[in-house]
């Protein structure tokens, strides 16, 4: 049994490794994930310039990708339509409205000039074997720029998930130039939809964000949308108006789609309806608003770690500076080498170093004379003659020795030479040559396409209990116990939207606050029901009045009703054997007692108010108000004339109260 559930923890940690890492979380060096890697090497692989069918990729991507060619054929189309490293052509579906790509024997796509300036580099990139053993993929690419910002990442992995919002190319370019140069940035979402956004919750993107659509009311019988908020669909807009008009929160007569490259749905009012008044209820009860939490959780070095804004950002910076140094370096070496061996030809040439081998009649006194022949010239090469040098120069054909250009071969050692002295002179200024590559990239994607569509803004979440109408009728039937607006019977209560909250207070003494309900039981003989307002319930003060079961004695409390935790029921009267004798909501009201005839009963009535009582907390016991046995109490709604609130009442004197020390709130709902 515990070899098993080794086996079993073994097996579940790897497979939520495998998950969070090689499935469901970008990498933050290129900000892909493992498919969308795949997908971009495979159409680096076939780069040769022209379209390629998207199934010929998909067919191409699955030598790396072992699940399949849907998520493969989506992860494509879903790359392409970030329109940032993909070149399309043919129906690639619209994130407008929602509609679906053409399947991929129809659609065509290219690897785009921008994804090789800014992922492509092979010498770079690291390579670990596939799947299957059979083929080299990269694990990461070397990205020059914080892909995962630019274009954004979601996924749900074991234990946890990720949701980093797209940024604007050229913003988080600036951003990284602001980092290189050593000042502050701002950066923030923008989205292709358009729309608003308030971002005070942002938080560097580890809080959140609010987003509109963009409204046109300039006809007061019909509202346009113009642009939508981050992850809605034409469709999904449409379907929320209209469930909205359904219940009853939106008076509209039709609603119309006339989308085409840009948004546009008409929302057509009904009669006596104007624009002014329906703006709030599509920003309360449709898709026009929406609330974005964020998570930019990441793979940093081999482990998810939570990375903010400009975290990435710094990251990226230094990132880029130091594959801008190793490409550097690298292009010297393929330079120095080439200079090598230009210098070499040269020589052989000129020298005639090739006659020396015309009476060797063995390999080793062949390269033996050769490199011997270089001796003489030793200074001017950049490192000694090696075997592979020296093979290299036998295989000139005699042709090409006969016809060798010495000018041409100066022109080029020249033009090595040059270039050396340009990479040496960016290597020692890194920090300006990284700022020149991403003004090269700011170019190269094209600044026109990439102009802020989101516009950043300031405005609070719609309250809908603030937008909704209150024209449903609270009804109670007390023949049945039920309460409710959608009761064709019973007797009216007050008007309330379905957003509201109710105060209901039970014939037992029990209490609970609910939304409005369309039809709930409550039991017969409800005591009382009210808004479950803030300003309401900090008002209403409480007079509950309640017996001891045997003894007969009433006990008095008043209390407010401000804490609550919504559907939790709570008792009014304290533990023990007591039931509610009667509870009223008056301000202040007088109680007249009529107690029972007994013997040695002098005073058969007596009264006081209920001012003359202190207000405490709703779990605080009350106190002793009578020590004989009421026949009956009668409440009448009078001002204390005394008004000393507070003071004992002549009921009691003498009569020690119960502990009034008050109990633990329930938690604000």
């Amino acid at each position: 049994m515990a070899h098993a559930e080794t086996v079993f923890k073994e097996n579940f940690l790897e497979y939520a490794s495998y998950v969070i890492k090689d499935r469901a979380i970008p990498d933050i060096i290129d900000g892909l994930k493992p498919v969308q890697r795949r997908i971009m090497h495979s159409l680096f692989e076939m780069d040769d310039g022209k379209f390629h069918k998207v199934a010929n990729v998909v067919g191409h991507c699955m030598k790396y990708h072992p699940h399949g060619d849907a998520s493969i054929g989506d992860a494509l189309v879903n790359l392409a339509n970030m329109e940032l490293f993909i070149d399309r052509q043919g129906n690639f579906g619209n994130i407008m409205t929602g509609d679906s790509a053409a399947a991929p024997r129809y659609i065509e796509c290219r690897v785009l000039p921008f994804a090789k300036k800014v992922l492509y580099n092979p010498e770079l990139t690291e390579f670990v074997d596939s799947y299957d053993g059979r083929n080299k993929e990269p694990l990461s690419f070397p990205a020059k720029l914080p892909i995962v910002l630019i274009q954004g990442a979601e996924g749900i992995a074991v234990g946890m998930s990720t949701r980093i919002l797209p940024h604007n190319l050229m913003e988080v370019i600036d951003a990284v130039k602001a980092v290189l140069n050593g000042e502050s940035f701002e950066l923030y979402p923008d989205f292709i939809t358009g729309g608003f956004m308030d971002v005070s919750s942002y938080a560097e993107g580890t809080g959140k964000i609010l987003v509109r659509a963009k409204l046109n009311t300039k006809d007061p019988k019909r509202i346009v949308i113009e642009e939508l908020p981050f992850g809605v669909t034409t469709e999904k807009m449409i379907k929320s108006v209209e469930d909205a008009a359904k219940k009853g929160k939106l008076k509209i007569a039709s609603i119309n789609d006339f989308t085409t490259d840009k948004v546009n749905i008409e929302v057509v009012l009904a009669r006596n309806t104007y624009s002014d008044d329906v703006v709030d209820a599509l920003y309360g009860f449709t898709a026009c608003e929406q609330s974005i939490s964020v998570n930019p959780l990441v793979i940093c070095e081999g482990v998810p770690r939570i990375m903010p804004v400009s975290e990435m950002i710094h990251y990226h910076a230094k990132f880029l500076v130091e594959v801008l140094r190793r490409e550097l370096e690298m292009e010297k070496s393929h330079l120095l080498d080439r200079l090598h061996a230009r210098t070499l030809e040269r020589i052989f040439v000129e020298e005639r170093i090739y006659k020396r081998i015309e009476q060797k009649r063995t390999q080793d006194e062949v390269e033996k004379a050769v490199i011997s022949g270089f001796k003489p010239f030793a200074e001017q090469l950049a490192r000694p003659v090696t075997t592979e040098d020296v093979d290299r120069l036998l295989k000139i054909p005699i042709r090409r020795i006969s016809l060798f250009d010495i000018e041409k071969n100066h022109a080029e050692i020249d033009e090595i030479n040059a270039r050396l002295g340009q990479i040496d002179w960016h290597l020692s200024h890194i920090v300006e040559y990284a700022l020149t590559y991403l003004e090269e990239v700011k170019k190269l994607a094209n600044p026109s396409m990439w102009q802020r569509k989101t516009v950043i803004g300031s405005f609070k979440k719609t309250d809908v209990r603030e937008v909704a109408n209150r024209d449903l009728m609270l009804k109670y039937d007390a023949s049945s116990g039920y309460l409710g607006y959608g009761l064709k019977s019973g007797t009216n209560q007050y008007l309330v939207s379905p957003f509201d909250r109710i105060l209901i207070i039970q014939k037992e003494g029990t209490y609970f606050v609910t939304d409005a309900p369309e039809k709930l039981f409550v039991g017969k003989g409800m005591r009382y029901c009210v808004l479950a307002e803030k300003d309401v319930l900090e008002q209403l003060v409480f007079t509950i009045i309640y017996q001891e079961k045997s003894l007969k004695y009433l006990f008095i409390k008043r209390c407010k009703i401000t804490q609550y935790i919504l559907n939790r029921t709570y008792e009014l009267l304290p533990e023990g054997n007591y039931k509610l004798f009667t509870l009223s909501a008056l301000d202040d009201a007088r109680i007249t007692i009529v107690f029972k005839k007994g013997k040695g009963y002098k005073n058969l009535e007596d009264r006081t108010y209920f001012s003359r009582f202190l207000v405490k907390g709703v779990r605080a016991n009350g106190v002793r108000l009578t020590t004989k046995e009421a026949q009956t109490l009668r409440i009448k709604h009078e001002a204390d004339p005394k008004g000393e609130e507070g003071d004992e009442p002549s009921l009691f004197k003498d009569i020690d109260p119960f502990d009034d020390e008050p109990q633990e709130d329930p938690t604000d709902a």
